[in-house]
């Protein structure tokens, strides 16, 4: 699939965040309970995440579980979260792989155990050089931005010293680019409180496949039509 010679006058999007949107349809597409489909996604996501630093992507954040998805039932909830544990005991093959890997989201009302598990993941792939895998659980755009302000209250910056950089700094993403690609697939064409305050300058690229399908091929069909685009951000060129 990654022919380096033919790609490598290519510009890469420095940072893709991904929604992975699909897999309770994909499921019911197959007449499978929808815990195939987060399984299957959750494989894919894997496979995703392997690509982007076999092709030198920097930065990759992927929309895992929002703070909107407790209203699921509690079920699908807690397959989700047991999918999430079995991911992160096995974060170490992320590390062979030189993946540094970093949650971003409100952590807080996960469970003991996951959170010491995502400590850990984080802990082991500190050093990596390759891939920054961003994992977004329990997240919200909205919810970050609340985070953001309560922590310029709780520093007591005056208001005049208030900067948009004052509020980047505060984010989750601390530290990172903001990406410049996003993509859902699964047909639906809206951000879903995702990213909100980084995506301001961001290209969209949207398709029918559902989550578990989207492959390789389909991620370079998106970067190809990223490196097509003219991207001004409000100038002339």
């Amino acid at each position: 699939m990654f022919n380096k010679k033919a790609k490598q006058n290519r510009k890469l999007p420095t940072h893709i965040a991904i929604i992975m949107d699909g897999n309770g349809r994909w499921a019911k597409k197959r007449s499978l309970p929808r815990s195939a489909g987060h399984a299957a996604g959750s494989k894919n996501f894997k496979d995703i995440a392997r690509y982007c630093n076999k092709i030198g992507l920097k930065y990759l954040t992927v929309y895992a579980f929002s703070t909107e998805n407790w209203k699921r039932p509690k079920e699908e909830v807690e397959n989700i979260m047991n999918i999430l544990r079995e991911y992160l005991k096995d974060a170490k093959n992320f590390k062979d792989e030189n993946i540094k890997v970093k949650f971003i989201g409100d952590l807080q009302p996960l469970d003991h155990d996951i959170k010491e598990l995502i400590k850990d993941a984080e802990n082991e792939s500190e050093n990596a050089t390759g891939l920054h895998l961003n994992i977004a659980l329990n997240y919200g755009g909205r919810d970050e931005i609340v985070h953001a302000v309560k922590k310029i209250v709780e520093e007591k910056i005056a208001p005049e010293d208030i900067t948009e950089q004052t509020i980047t700094d505060r984010l989750y993403t601390a530290g990172h680019p903001d990406p410049d690609f996003i993509i859902r697939p699964s047909g639906e064409y809206r951000l879903s409180n995702y990213l909100i305050w980084q995506s301001a300058y961001a290209e969209y690229w949207f398709s029918d496949v559902l989550w578990p399908d989207f492959k390789p091929k389909h991620l370079e069909t998106a970067i190809d039509a990223f490196c097509g685009r003219d991207r001004r951000f409000g100038g002339v060129k």
